[in-house]
């Protein structure tokens, strides 16, 4: 009877069928990423230790493999014992987004706020992207009868979304956590049954009005004036290649350089302090560099198979709940590889997007693997026993 009691309390599905493509894409992608990792940090960490090529490398495969196990374990409890702390998620995303501003907790990095530091140095958005996704996942659910509606299903959702922006804008001057949160916000919304045309109208809108505010904020205040330095560096970069243009020339070079097969892995020469933290948002043309046109084809595939495997968990989910947390999860992660490929790439101005598996960071990635392991167990009431 005990063990009854417990097998239902971790979950009723515990046992159904793992999605094997899923899980090996993830692992796939994070062994590219570890290897990607070594070879790109090994420069900065010698520069910065002096006798040490390993220390980046070291301090991120440890928490992959803490990650791994924590997504294994999480991928057999039961997704909707979230549901119930869906309020406490969205009320804890607030203040660990406002903890940057106490004094001693705090940590200010390249003139931002973006960092707290309980112990662990991490920041809090990375916490908040997937509180936010249980929180959506969760009123969208309880209200869908209100979706059609304009005020209830449109404008009263987005009113949560106001103080988060708030903080992010104003307090952090994080506008690439801003950007990802209500892009993967408002998918959610479309899926869960709240009209097009109300994004298309009034939601865009609003957008260019965000726009133009921040464009004059930085226009007319010091507040985000490096993002009109990092639009002009877009559209010419080589108008001011020993400043604002220099990472997206240098990262050009590798990619470049790269060709279809690459220079051979361990052979890249931009990230010799030529690319600013090649181990970090621009990890990406490093890996362009040393594998060429085809490694990065590769890479970009197995995103898309994940793209792909959480888009069937989201379509194959038992309620609409778990559906929900399915498209916030591939949406987070999906969007940042695209974001972060497009500025590695050139293809829109810089932002601080992480790769996702890939660049370091390793409270991220132990985050980004806990949600894997909740769509691993979405994909699991989805599947037959």
């Amino acid at each position: 009877m005990t063990k009854n009691k417990k097998v239902r309390r971790f979950s009723k599905f515990a046992n159904n069928q793992l999605d094997f493509i899923l899980l090996i894409t993830v692992i796939l992608l994070l062994s590219l990423g570890l290897i990607m990792v070594l070879s790109a940090s090994s420069p900065t960490s010698l520069a910065e230790t002096g006798d040490d090529s390993y220390s980046y490398f070291r301090k991120q495969a440890i928490f992959a493999v803490v990650g791994v196990i924590a997504m294994l374990f999480i991928s057999k409890i039961d997704y909707r014992y979230w549901k119930k702390f869906y309020k406490i998620a969205y009320i804890v995303s607030i203040v660990l987004l406002l903890m940057v501003l106490i004094p001693g907790i705090g940590v200010e990095a390249g003139g931002a706020k973006r960092w707290i530091n309980l112990g662990v140095q991490f920041q809090p958005s990375e916490l908040a992207k997937i509180g936010l996704i249980i929180f959506y996942a969760s009123y969208l659910t309880d209200h869908k009868d209100e979706l059609k509606n304009f005020k209830t299903g449109f404008l009263k959702p987005l009113a949560y979304l106001v103080p988060v922006i708030l903080i992010l804008i104003f307090i952090q001057d994080h506008l690439s956590a801003t950007i990802i949160i209500v892009l993967v916000v408002g998918i959610m919304m479309l899926m869960a049954g709240v009209r097009p045309l109300y994004f298309g109208t009034v939601g865009t809108g609003i957008a260019a009005l965000g726009g133009v505010g921040l464009y004059l904020m930085a226009k007319f205040t010091s507040k985000g004036a490096f993002r009109i330095a990092r639009i002009t560096s877009f559209l010419n970069p080589w108008a001011d290649k020993q400043g604002d243009g220099w990472q997206v020339i240098q990262s050009l070079y590798a990619i470049g350089s790269g060709g279809l097969f690459g220079v051979g892995l361990g052979n890249s020469k931009q990230k010799y302090l030529y690319i600013s933290e090649p181990h970090t948002d621009f990890i990406f043309a490093v890996l362009a560099e040393e594998l060429g046109f085809v490694g990065c084809a590769v890479v970009i595939a197995l995103f898309g198979v994940f793209i792909w495997r959480g888009v069937l968990a989201a379509m194959r989910a038992p309620d609409m709940f778990g559906s929900l947390v399915a498209v916030g999860i591939t949406s987070l992660i999906g969007l940042q590889a695209i974001i972060n490929i497009a500025v590695v790439t050139s293809s829109m101005p810089v932002t601080g997007m992480p790769l996702p598996f890939f660049s370091y960071g390793v409270t991220s990635l132990l985050i980004l693997l806990c949600s894997v392991g909740v769509l691993l167990n979405i994909s699991r009431a989805g599947s037959k026993i």
